[in-house]
């Protein structure tokens, strides 16, 4: 994700994750962390229980320079995605999301793994314990297919031009 956001927004030095506390998040967090050295992004995590603490976080973050935002999947994330989509266009901030819902909804940029993908594989799994195995014998699957989604109009409105490169790699783009 911190890849993928670095390339629209090359100047980008430092970016606030905003997780959740659960193990998800721990190990997302991790993630990103391992990465962001080599990418010249110095990652600092921002743990948000509900709606005042997101704004609070986003507004005292954004008061440095070159800063960006990254917000893995997490359930507070989904039910506040309004807000921290707008917040992150009121304070200026790139931001790249989890799932091309954001996108949807007017953020900039998603690179997550491909939901319908995961479903479909599931279906499969479904199908084999219906057939009698054990789920406990069946292995624990990483998502396989990811996808970019990228809105041009948002990137604009930023003053961020996408690089070639990330558009042609793009699974959808949104004019």
């Amino acid at each position: 994700m911190a890849g993928t956001l670095k390339e629209i927004a090359p100047r980008m030095t430092r970016a606030a994750v905003l997780r959740d506390f659960g193990p998800a998040g721990i190990g997302q967090f991790g993630a990103i962390q391992a990465v962001a050295p080599s990418l010249g992004i110095e990652v600092r995590p921002v743990g948000v229980h509900d709606a005042g603490e997101i704004e609070r976080a986003i507004a005292a973050f954004a008061r440095g320079s070159n800063s960006g935002l990254v917000v893995p999947a997490s359930g507070l994330s989904i039910v506040h995605r309004e807000l921290i989509i707008t917040l992150a266009a009121q304070h200026r901030l790139p931001a790249v999301y989890f799932t091309r819902l954001f996108v949807l909804s007017g953020a900039l940029l998603s690179y997550g793994p491909d939901l319908l993908d995961q479903y479909r594989r599931a279906a499969g799994y479904v199908d084999r314990i219906l057939r009698g195995e054990n789920p406990a014998d069946l292995p624990v699957q990483a998502p396989t297919k990811y996808e970019t989604v990228i809105n041009l109009k948002t990137a604009k409105a930023l003053g961020l031009e996408v690089p070639p490169s990330l558009l042609a790699r793009a699974d959808e783009v949104i004019e």
